[in-house]
């Protein structure tokens, strides 16, 4: 028995008759031709039309349209939770983000460790207990630069000073980590400056400025 064929218009316009299974996988080939593609959205422009869709219909339901207005709103906290989950994931935490990127001196140009610890000291006497923080905490930093203990970089971290200085100044890493975790506390609005946390910083920048590094041993050395 003669299989039964169908007739499939091609993108060129050119009529073929196929048999039935054939003629199933040409329209199927044609059908996932890119050129009927390159138009459809995107994959970002159907999430954001299916989040639209979705705090359309919480809105409504919020208004009354069929749902009541409990429900409406526990739909649409829903989708606010949803999309603020989203954002948080893809961007991060801002302030973690300020802290990763913002060095120690902010935009301030060179000042010497003596003019930031007068700074300290007169932002101390008025109780901005903040800039008295900020200013002590650049001072311990730029003294160390002073005595060469830290090369003179801009743009260094809090984080990434007590790091290095904790190399040269073993004894006082732990120290040296805790103040830098207090300034970023501080500096970034997290914590509140305080008496306490001006005199743990400024008693710690007159403890290094006694202390003694440690050598690193030169390469090569004797076992």
């Amino acid at each position: 028995m003669p299989v039964r064929g169908e007739t499939v218009v091609l993108a060129g316009g050119a009529p073929v008759t196929t048999p039935r299974d054939a003629a199933k996988d040409a329209a199927r080939d044609e059908l996932i031709n890119a050129d009927y593609h390159r138009h459809d959205p995107s994959l970002r422009e159907r999430v954001l039309d299916w989040i639209s869709a979705r705090i359309d219909e919480a809105l409504g339901a919020l208004t009354g349209d069929g749902t009541s207005g409990a429900t409406g709103l526990v739909l649409f906290l829903l989708v606010a939770a949803v999309i603020g989950a989203a954002l948080w994931w893809r961007l991060g935490a801002p302030k973690r983000a300020a802290r990763t990127h913002s060095g120690v001196f902010g935009r301030t140009g060179p000042r010497s460790a003596a003019e930031h610890r007068t700074d300290a000291e007169r932002h101390a006497a008025a109780g901005r207990w903040t800039e008295a923080v900020r200013e002590q905490m650049r001072a311990l930093v730029r003294g160390l630069e002073e005595r060469t203990l830290l090369d003179a970089r801009p743009g260094r971290t809090a984080d990434e000073a007590a790091a290095e200085a904790g190399r040269a100044l073993p004894g006082h890493a732990a120290e040296l980590a805790a103040a830098a975790r207090a300034f970023d506390d501080i500096a970034y609005g997290e914590r509140a400056a305080d008496q306490g946390a001006y005199q743990s910083l400024r008693a710690l920048d007159r403890a290094l400025e006694r202390a003694r590094p440690v050598l690193a041993p030169a390469a090569g050395g004797a076992a």
